[in-house]
């Protein structure tokens, strides 16, 4: 197997060193080429040149040979140069070296700018915590602060750990984890991401995480073995390289033996072919762009926000059978808000101020939303009494009057005379001294870009599905107007991952099943699919965790766009291995009959490989 890695984590330093050593190597090169004598001197010059240029190449090939790696590049170009030095062809063992260093340095360069777009999330890493100790603030490291600390961000530095804003207000920059250039606003009682960086303002924040539970050591976590899940078409590569590098090598010495043996031909003439044969065959260009072009691919999708945990998630995302959704937190906001008020003798604003003041005790989200419609101040010396009848709503006196405010089941159960509402969302029947004088229909949120999604999807996927435990009622609203294929509404979390199985063991072959889920009660769902895509990743653990996939911030159309990216990328390493493979055949053949010499050689080596690595890096363009 031709072992490419390099370790593509080369300081500038060690490129400038490179750079001065593919220098010397063309000064001691073209020296030997204008030296008259075609002595010994012609000779030690070409050498030096060729230890300059080659001579880490020397030293990787003996040391996997005593690793019991021994077909892999370094021992293919050792054994060409060697021969091409025996049969007195210096230049172009030279040149092949020399050639060969260019293209790495090219590569190295190339292989640069891919990291560069994933190692930007990495600065997402916190160098210092503000720690007040002994009436001083002190700067410490992250990870020795202590949950229930409390620390301050100033203007320009990272928020170092997650935790609760408890004094001060601030505009953050969410860009390194999102991919969003709009700034979030923070104040007192908001949640503080780490990893965010506060652009202007001043906060004290209550730390409710350790730095090792923190949202950025874990998207750093993440991102570190980002390339450690191999897909199908690195494996094929890998498999591949460990037959073919053998293969070529036998072939190169049948090609140098046979022939002259058979034909009675210039011994010479074929093991220069056979060199040359041995040259052409480095798979590096498979072995190298095939990875990088997954790596640029994910490198892409964090520019945009979206984390994807391997390649073999990319491979997945392009060819998509069934995008399954979650409701509550995916297509919806999750947050309830009040849609509709009808009233009977009453106005809507009289209507909305008792309900307002009837649920002013309840923390029920559907009485929060009602609170949040009203919008006032509620004078609490008017309600006394409250009840709040488990399941069904309260009763209160507001003003010496009984009022009533829940489902119908409520108003059953005080006899008051009403009609059954038809409607999608949650109903707040309200009645006052036991008749009945209104309803408010309270709703989740479809958010803005979750019919746009649902559209798009229509082409990417065989089919788009919603499972909720909701009521059919509003799942079939919901579906209808986003124009889902498919909904289950009433499903317990089991049964939304019966239903997962049953898609899964109905999709086609070779394609698969997303699910998208707000990553805090999918987990199971999440574990189950195909690729798990947590929506709203920022600040949750358990979307982190679950997913293979996380959408930092909570828009549906980044699904799109990750499946896009993912069939991009596919398209891209698609070509790279018939490109690869395509001018490695054709050369092998051209080299096998003598139409193309030991340059043309370091072309279909080195120069394929460059033109392999320069289209993967397309992949980053999001």
């Amino acid at each position: 197997m031709c072992e490419h890695h390099h370790h593509h984590e080369h300081l500038k330093g060690n490129d400038k060193l490179q750079l001065i050593k593919i220098i010397l190597a063309i000064v001691f090169f073209t020296l030997a080429i204008v030296t008259p004598s075609a002595g010994i001197v012609k000779v030690m010059i070409f050498l030096t040149a060729y230890i300059i240029a080659g001579g880490d190449v020397v030293i990787k090939a003996v040391k996997n040979i005593f690793k019991g790696e021994i077909f892999d590049e370094n021992f293919l170009m050792v054994i060409a140069t060697a021969g091409a030095f025996a049969i007195k062809e210096y230049p172009e063992a030279v040149m092949v070296m020399i050639l060969y260093q260019i293209g790495e340095f090219l590569q190295e360069k190339a292989v640069a700018k891919s990291r560069k777009s994933i190692s930007q999330l990495m600065d997402i890493r916190p160098d210092y915590a503000n720690i007040e100790i002994d009436g001083k603030l002190t700067k410490v490291n992250p990870s020795v602060v202590k949950k229930d600390d409390i620390i301050t961000v100033k203007t320009g530095e990272k928020i170092p750990l997650d935790g609760t804003v408890i004094e001060g207000h601030a505009s953050v920059d969410t860009s390194a984890l999102t991919g969003e250039s709009v700034p979030r606003e923070l104040s007192a009682g908001d949640s503080a991401i780490s990893g965010c960086i506060n652009t202007n303002g001043f906060l004290k924040i209550k730390v409710e995480k350790e730095f090792g539970e923190s949202t950025v050591s874990k998207i750093l976590e993440l991102v570190e073995h980002a390339g450690s899940k191999k897909a199908k078409a690195e494996n094929f590569i890998t498999k591949f390289a460990r037959y073919y590098t053998p293969a070529v090598v036998a072939g190169a010495a049948i090609l140098a033996v046979l022939p002259p043996l058979i034909l009675h031909a210039d011994f010479n003439i074929w093991l220069q072919r056979a060199l040359t044969f041995l040259v052409i065959s480095c798979p590096c260009a498979l072995v190298i762009s095939v990875p990088l072009g997954f790596f640029a691919g994910i490198g892409g999708a964090s520019k945009a926000g979206i984390l994807i945990k391997g390649a073999c998630y990319i491979e997945a995302l392009s060819n998509p059978d069934y995008v399954v959704f979650d409701k509550t937190g995916t297509l919806t906001k999750g947050t309830f808000k009040v849609t509709e008020i009808h009233t009977s003798n009453i106005t809507e604003e009289e209507l909305l101020k008792l309900c307002a003041q009837a649920e002013n005790y309840s923390s029920h989200p559907i009485a929060a939303s009602l609170k949040e419609a009203y919008g006032k101040e509620i004078n609490i010396e008017s309600i006394k009494n409250v009840e709040e009848i488990a399941g069904n709503g309260v009763k209160a006196n507001i003003d010496g009057d009984e009022i009533l405010a829940g489902n119908s089941n409520l108003m059953d159960m005080f006899n008051v005379d009403f009609s059954t509402i038809d409607s999608a969302g949650t109903i707040v029947y309200t009645a006052k001294n036991r008749k009945f004088i209104g309803y408010i229909v309270i709703s989740d949120e479809i958010k803005e870009d979750a019919k746009l999604t649902i559209n798009n999807l229509k082409t990417l996927a065989n089919q788009t599905v919603m499972l909720t435990g909701d009521s059919q009622k509003n799942a079939q609203y919901i579906a209808e107007e986003l124009g889902v294929d498919k909904f289950y509404a009433e499903l317990l979390p089991a049964q939304k991952v019966e239903k997962l199985e049953e898609l899964i063991s109905g999709k086609t072959k070779n394609k698969s099943v997303i699910f998208a889920g707000d990553g805090i009660n999918d987990a199971p769902v999440l574990t189950r699919a195909d690729v798990g895509i947590a929506m709203g990743g920022l600040g949750s653990d358990a979307a982190i965790e679950a997913a293979d996939a996380v959408i930092m911030d909570d828009k549906p159309s980044k699904i799109v766009k990750a499946i896009l990216i993912a069939k991009k990328t596919m398209s891209i390493v698609k070509q790279n291995i018939v490109f690869a493979l395509g001018i490695k055949a054709l050369f092998l053949i051209l080299g096998a009959f003598g139409i193309i010499t030991m340059w043309g050689a370091v072309f279909a080596d080195t120069g394929v490989a460059l033109l392999a690595v320069i289209n993967s890096l397309r992949a980053l363009k999001a």
